[in-house]
């Protein structure tokens, strides 16, 4: 079965996206392992050890802090992730999950995830980390590779709903956690924040839905 998905999903706007028309019906794993239903994440493929790409938490944080401050532009896209991600084989990938097109209508796409994705590439550790433009299969995909929790931890991808739901359909944004602070907050680096930058924030574990883990060296 196929949704036009236009409900929250990818950033702050509370939108999978007005332009790629997405549907949930049918996908490949991030790691390119293989094509399985999004509906059906537990009959996704694990990511063999050799191919994790493991890399250290503190490497996969300085990729993500180096890039605070970058910002989109006008039309909401023009970001190095928004060019990384569209020239990226993963991006006709995800487009024949999820309805069809072309590459170059991820150009003003809410971006957070693509951030995170591409942390993740430039750290080397794309197949640990994991690469996708929609929250919801982003998040999916780690429950499937039993790399999910509720536990905040250092370089863990962290998954929100801003109205505290916790089932994965209704994730809202992504990023990365740089700490847990101990007082019900954690401390995070994020794409496409509300003010459309990469930027460090503390936010209220209150509205975490969960945290995928990637799988860090020793």
């Amino acid at each position: 079965m196929a949704k036009n998905i236009l409900k929250r999903a990818y950033s702050r706007s509370n939108i999978v996206t007005f332009a790629l028309g997405l549907s949930v019906a049918a996908g490949a794993t991030l790691g390119g392992t293989a094509a399985m239903a999004a509906e059906h994440p537990s009959q996704q493929k694990a990511v063999p050890a050799a191919e994790t790409g493991k890399v250290s938490t503190q490497t996969l944080l300085r990729v993500a802090e180096s890039q605070i401050g970058v910002k989109e532009n006008a039309a909401g896209g023009g970001t190095p992730y928004h060019s990384w991600y569209m020239s990226s084989p993963r991006a006709t990938e995800t487009l024949a999950r999820d309805g069809g097109g072309r590459p170059q209508l991820y150009a003003n796409a809410p971006w957070c995830a693509m951030f995170v994705s591409w942390v993740g590439e430039k750290a080397g550790a794309r197949t640990s980390v994991g690469w996708d433009a929609y929250t919801v299969t982003y998040a999916d995909w780690f429950k499937a590779n039993q790399r999910w929790g509720t536990v905040a931890k250092p370089g863990s991808v962290v998954f929100y709903d801003w109205n505290g739901a916790k089932t994965t359909s209704a994730i809202d944004h992504v990023g990365l956690v740089k700490k847990d602070n101990g007082d019900g907050t954690i401390t995070t680096i994020e794409g496409n924040t509300g003010n459309g930058k990469v930027e460090e924030r503390v936010r209220p574990t209150s509205q975490v839905v969960g945290y995928g883990y990637p799988e860090f060296a020793a």
